[in-house]
C-alpha cells in the first residue's frame, strides 16, 4: 500500500494535474484518497460545484497539485459547471493555470457514456491518462476490460482503480511517476494543441460508432459470471423502485422510516444529554456564589448551548439516514421517481440536485444551482431553495413536537410526533411547489430541460464515507453550538440582563432589560399570530442561524424566572406557559421563515445584487405570517 503524505519536498516542484469527468464517476473519492482531502463523497450528479484542490506526494517522491474539476459530460458547455470544467482544460479559466496533463475519471462498469468524454478530451491534445474506477463492480458484473488493447486504441496510458478501498489507487500513483509529465517544460506543459472547435468538429454519430467499436473490442462478457446485461441485481431491484406504482411507495416509506427514527432512536441519548446538562449547571451553579458570572455561566451559557446540544442525537440519525441511501445509489432513483412530479409546476429536472442539497442548508444547495443552464429555472429554484427544511430547524421542531405532541402510537404503526415531523418537511416541499408553479406563470415558461442522469449500480454503503460524513456533520453543529450560537448567548444574556430591575421591582429583571423591551415592541406585530414577548426576544438572534432560537429561549425563560435557574426542562416549560395554537403557529413560521442572513447574503453574491435577496426575504416573512395567523386562529376556534 503507497503510503501519501501532505508536506512538500524541497527541491522539487510540484506538478499539477486535473481530474476531469462524467458525473458520478467516482472522481471526487479518487481525490480523497489522493489527497486525504476531507470532502463529501456522493452518488448523484452535481456534487462536485466548486474549486477543489489538494496535494500529495507518490511513492517517487514527486510533489502533486490535483484539481478536482466539476463533473461534465461533454466540454461543449451547457452548464456553468461544464463551463468552468472546460475553461480550466484550455487555460481561460481567470487566475487559474491550465493543468500539466489531465487524469480521464471513468466507470469501468458503464463504459458507453463515459468513453464519450475521453474521446473528447483527446481531440484537444492535452497530456492525459485514463483511469477505469470501480473495476471492481465491473468484474462483479461479469465485464472483462482488455486495458492493454483499450490503450493501444485510445493511444493513452490505461489504468485501473478502486478509490474507495485502501491501496486502491497504487496504479495511478505508479503511472504518475512513470509519465514523465513532471519533467514537461514548465511553461509550455499542458497547453491544448487544439481548441473546443475541434471537439465540434466531431459528428455525434461518428462518436457512438467510435465508442461502439471500443466497446466491442476492449470489453467483453465472461459467461459463467456475474449476471447477464439486463439481469444484475441492480436491475431487478429497479424493477420494483423505479416502478410507476410501487416506486412512489417505496419512496413514501423509507421517509416514514426516517422521521419516526428521529425521534424513537434519539430518545435514549437526548435524555442523557438532557441530565447532563442539568447536573453540569448545578454543578457549576453550587461552586459559585450568586451574581453576573453565576448567572452568565449557568444561564447565559450552559443553558443556552445545552438547549442546542441535547439535539445533536437527531440531527445524526437523520444525516445517518440520508448518507446511507446515497452511498448504496438510491437517492438518483429518488431524483427519477420526483422529476415528473417538479415538471407538472414547471420545473426543471435539474433543480433536484440543488433542492435536495438544501435539506442540508440552503447555501450549497443554491450554490449548486449553478449546473442549471436556464436563468429563469436557475433563479426560480434559488427562490424556492429556503423552502426545503434545512437541518437548522430540526433542533426547532423537535422541541416544539416533544413539548405538544403526545409520544403515542397512531394506527398500531407509526409515532404521532414523527408523522408531525414528516407532516413539517413536507408542507415547505408542497410550499415550494406552488411558488415555483405561480413564479413559473408570472416569469414566462422556458422549454424543458429533462434530467439526464447516469443511475449507480447499488452497492453497501461504505462505512468509512458514513462515518467520515456524521463527524463532518457533528463537528458542524457542534463548532456552531460553540462559536455562533454560544456569542450570541452571551450577547443575549447581557440585552437579557442590564440595565436591571429597579429597586423594589416585583417582576424579574428581564422585564426591565434591553431585550425585554425590545420583545414587547415586536409583540405588538407578531401578537396576532400568538408570539408572546418571550419568543419574540428569541427571534432576533435566530436570524443569524435558526436553531438560535432554542438556545435563546432557554436563555430568556431561565431569565424570567423568579429564581436563576431555568426551573425544569425548558420544554416542560413552554408547554405549561403556551398554548397549543402558538406552538402550532411558531412552527409554521419556522417553515417559511427566512431565519439565515448567511442564505440571504449568498443568494446576493449568486445574483449580483440585493433586488433578488429582499424579494425573497419579503415574500417568505409574508408567507409566514400569512400562513401562522390562518392555523392560530383555526386552531384556537377548534380548541376553544
Amino acid at each position: 500500500m503507497s503510503t501519501l503524505t501532505q508536506a512538500p519536498v524541497a527541491l522539487k516542484f510540484p506538478t499539477l494535474i486535473a481530474l476531469v469527468g462524467n458525473p458520478n464517476c467516482g472522481k471526487t473519492a479518487l481525490f480523497n484518497r489522493l489527497t486525504g482531502a476531507r470532502q463529501k463523497v456522493g452518488n448523484y450528479a452535481g456534487v462536485t460545484v466548486e474549486r477543489k484542490e489538494g496535494s500529495f506526494i507518490s511513492p517517487a517522491g514527486q510533489p502533486w497539485r490535483v484539481l478536482d474539476l466539476p463533473g461534465a459530460y461533454s466540454l461543449l458547455a451547457v452548464t456553468p459547471d461544464e463551463a468552468v470544467t472546460r475553461d480550466v482544460i484550455l487555460g481561460n479559466q481567470d487566475e487559474e493555470k491550465a493543468p500539466r496533463a489531465l487524469v480521464c475519471v471513468a466507470d469501468a462498469s458503464n463504459l458507453r457514456l463515459h468513453l464519450r468524454m475521453v474521446l473528447e478530451l483527446k481531440t484537444l491534445g492535452v497530456p492525459m491518462l485514463l483511469v477505469l474506477n470501480m473495476i471492481d463492480q465491473a468484474e462483479d458484473r461479469g465485464l472483462r476490460i482488455d486495458i492493454d488493447r483499450l490503450s493501444k486504441e485510445l493511444e493513452i496510458p490505461v489504468v485501473t482503480s478502486v478509490a474507495v478501498r485502501s491501496g486502491g489507487t497504487d496504479a495511478l500513483l505508479k503511472a504518475l511517476d512513470e509519465s514523465g509529465w513532471a519533467q514537461l517544460p514548465r511553461d509550455k506543459a499542458g497547453a491544448p494543441s487544439h481548441s473546443v472547435a475541434s471537439i465540434k468538429s466531431l459528428s455525434v454519430e461518428d462518436t457512438h460508432q467510435r465508442v461502439l467499436a471500443l466497446l466491442s473490442t476492449c470489453v467483453s462478457h465472461v459467461q459463467g459470471r456475474g449476471d447477464a446485461p439486463g439481469h444484475t441485481l441492480t436491475d431487478r431491484v429497479d424493477r420494483f423502485v423505479l416502478h410507476p406504482v410501487f416506486g412512489p411507495l417505496i419512496l413514501a416509506a423509507l421517509m416514514f422510516l426516517v422521521f419516526q427514527a428521529v425521534f424513537s432512536w434519539a430518545s435514549v441519548p437526548m435524555d442523557l444529554i438532557d441530565a447532563g446538562t442539568a447536573t453540569l449547571g448545578e454543578f457549576v451553579g453550587g461552586l459559585m456564589s450568586e451574581g453576573m458570572l453565576r448567572s452568565l455561566l449557568v444561564d447565559g451559557v450552559i443553558a443556552g448551548a445545552g438547549s442546542a446540544v441535547i439535539f445533536l442525537p437527531q440531527i445524526i440519525i437523520l444525516f445517518a439516514f440520508i448518507l446511507v441511501l446515497e452511498e448504496s445509489g438510491y437517492l438518483p432513483r429518488a431524483a427519477f421517481l420526483l422529476d415528473r412530479v417538479m415538471g407538472g409546476v414547471g420545473l426543471s429536472g435539474r433543480a433536484f440536485i440543488p433542492l435536495l442539497s438544501s435539506f442540508a442548508c440552503a447555501i450549497p444547495g443554491i450554490m449548486a444551482t449553478r449546473t442549471m443552464g436556464q436563468p429563469r429555472d436557475r433563479l426560480i429554484t434559488i427562490l424556492i431553495a429556503p423552502l426545503m427544511t434545512c437541518s437548522a430547524r430540526l433542533p426547532v421542531y423537535a422541541l416544539l413536537i416533544a413539548a405538544f405532541i403526545p409520544d403515542q402510537t397512531v394506527w398500531g404503526l407509526f409515532n404521532l410526533q414523527g408523522l408531525v415531523l414528516f407532516a413539517l418537511y413536507m408542507s415547505g416541499i408542497v410550499a415550494g411547489l406552488i411558488v415555483a408553479f405561480v413564479l413559473k406563470r408570472i416569469m414566462g415558461q422556458t422549454s424543458d430541460q429533462p434530467l439526464l442522469m447516469a443511475l449507480p449500480d447499488y452497492h453497501w454503503p461504505h462505512l468509512r464515507n458514513i462515518a467520515l460524513g456524521l463527524w463532518e456533520r457533528a463537528m458542524i453543529f457542534l463548532k456552531r453550538v460553540g462559536t455562533i450560537i454560544l456569542a450570541l448567548m452571551i450577547v443575549l444574556w447581557f440585552l437579557s440582563t442590564f440595565p436591571g430591575a429597579p429597586e423594589g421591582a416585583t417582576q424579574p429583571a428581564i422585564d426591565y432589560s434591553y431585550a425585554g423591551q425590545l420583545g414587547k415592541a415586536l409583540e405588538v406585530v407578531l401578537s396576532p399570530i400568538g408570539f408572546n414577548w418571550q419568543i419574540c426576544i428569541a427571534l432576533v438572534p435566530a436570524m443569524a442561524a435558526r436553531e438560535v432560537v432554542v438556545s435563546a429561549l432557554g436563555t430568556v425563560y431561565a431569565l424570567s424566572q423568579t429564581g436563576e435557574a431555568l426551573d425544569g426542562a425548558l420544554g416542560a416549560v413552554i408547554h405549561q406557559q403556551w398554548s397549543l395554537a402558538t406552538a402550532l403557529s411558531l412552527l409554521t413560521w419556522f417553515v417559511f421563515a427566512p431565519h439565515c442572513l448567511a442564505t440571504l447574503s449568498v443568494v446576493k453574491r449568486e445574483t449580483n445584487g440585493w433586488k433578488i435577496p429582499l424579494v425573497m426575504a419579503a415574500y417568505l416573512f409574508g408567507l409566514a405570517y400569512a400562513c401562522s395567523w390562518v392555523l392560530y386562529r383555526l386552531t384556537l376556534y377548534f380548541t376553544g
